[in-house]
């Protein structure tokens, strides 16, 4: 039993900028295992396994259901205990609407954002799945709920190793616990409605898959609404989880862009 999840360091040097990783549902720090041998050499770097993955298993208390609070909590106090008191934040999938509360909760820890197939707004297939996902966990196995939603978010052939991925690390989860997760749906909509509509802050880049059928429209009108501090980097022929599909070229674009930044 442990109060805290679990999180690894990377150290690089005291003089060097701090990288805080926030992975998706389903996945766990092993998501972003490519951007730990890019960055390190450069960046301090944190990796995040949020409660009920990876590590991060039996987090006290453990909580009848979630909300985005109650996660974004468990972020910010690892990171109190790790003593990183600013960084720059880079997040996957739904780990962007973490990083969103994040934002709101503790703007001054927060350097930059850089958010990896983020969340911005839901169409109505994700719509959808978040209000038929509880009613069908009744019913059916939530891992078929699980893969539906993958082959939802990745249907292509070339998304197949994204999607064989997420669902190894989703193994992990409980059926308990993924509800706990879908339950988030009842948060979702008002945290990602107030951080698109509130001004944004601190630079912001946004690395979306040009195959990321749900998601990317929403990414461009964010970034048409937010510039010049908020830029998109969208990644030609590449799906929602562009930093597996393409390693090289997405390690390239985020360090080149951090690179740029006022230090």
């Amino acid at each position: 039993m442990t109060d805290t999840i679990h999180y690894d360091l990377v150290h690089a040097g005291p003089d060097k900028d701090w990288v805080v990783f926030i992975h998706g549902a389903g996945g766990s720090s092993v998501t972003w295992k490519h951007q730990v041998t890019a960055f390190q050499g450069e960046y301090n770097l944190c990796l995040l396994d949020l409660r009920d993955h990876g590590s991060s298993k039996n987090v006290q208390p453990p909580y009848e259901s979630y909300t985005f609070d109650i996660v974004t909590n468990d972020v910010l106090k690892a990171l109190d205990e790790a003593k990183i008191e600013r960084a720059h934040f880079m997040s996957l999938s739904l780990g962007s609407i973490i990083l969103q509360r994040l934002d709101a909760r503790r703007p001054e820890m927060i350097q930059s954002m850089i958010m990896v197939g983020g969340v911005f707004k839901a169409d109505w297939r994700i719509k959808s799945f978040a209000h038929s996902g509880k009613f069908l966990s009744y019913f059916i196995p939530f891992r078929w709920i699980y893969d539906s939603f993958i082959i939802i978010v990745m249907p292509r052939k070339n998304h197949a190793f994204s999607r064989k991925m997420y669902r190894r690390q989703s193994k992990k989860l409980a059926p308990g616990e993924f509800l706990k997760w879908l339950g988030l749906y009842r948060d979702f909509f008002s945290v990602v409605r107030a951080f698109y509509e509130r001004p944004l802050q601190r630079p912001t880049l946004l690395v979306m898959g040009e195959q990321d059928h749900v998601f990317l429209d929403a990414a461009q009108r964010y970034a048409d609404k937010h510039a010049p501090t908020a830029e998109l980097a969208v990644m030609q022929g590449r799906g929602h989880l562009c930093n597996l599909e393409d390693k090289v070229g997405f390690n390239k674009i985020v360090l080149d862009w951090l690179g740029q930044l006022p230090r």
